[in-house]
């Protein structure tokens, strides 16, 4: 009879001992998808941060070069520079035919 008490305390200890293993294979499941969908949405935050201040530093470096061309008298030697520098630069990126 001890035998028998001592076989239904050892079942039910490695049931236990089962369930436990279970429970904590599941929940490292859940935590390793957790993280994962949790890591993709750190790196679209980080995406979306920095498009935005790219696109921020690049409109206010045109807007602010624009104004400036703008607010320079036409007929200058700096005018001048801009107008052949950009001709130059248009001319070297057209293919040669």
């Amino acid at each position: 009879m001890a035998n028998d008490e001592l076989q239904s305390v050892g079942d039910a200890f490695r049931g236990a001992a089962t369930d436990a293993a279970d429970q904590a294979a599941e929940h490292a499941a859940t935590v390793r998808r957790t993280v994962v969908k949790g890591g993709a949405q750190v790196v679209r935050g980080a995406s979306r941060i920095v498009y935005s201040s790219s696109y921020v530093l690049s409109y206010a470096v045109v807007y602010a070069a624009v104004f400036a061309a703008h607010s320079l008298p036409k007929e200058n030697p700096v005018m001048h520079g801009f107008r052949d520098g950009g001709r130059a630069a248009k001319k070297a990126l057209k293919p040669e035919v």
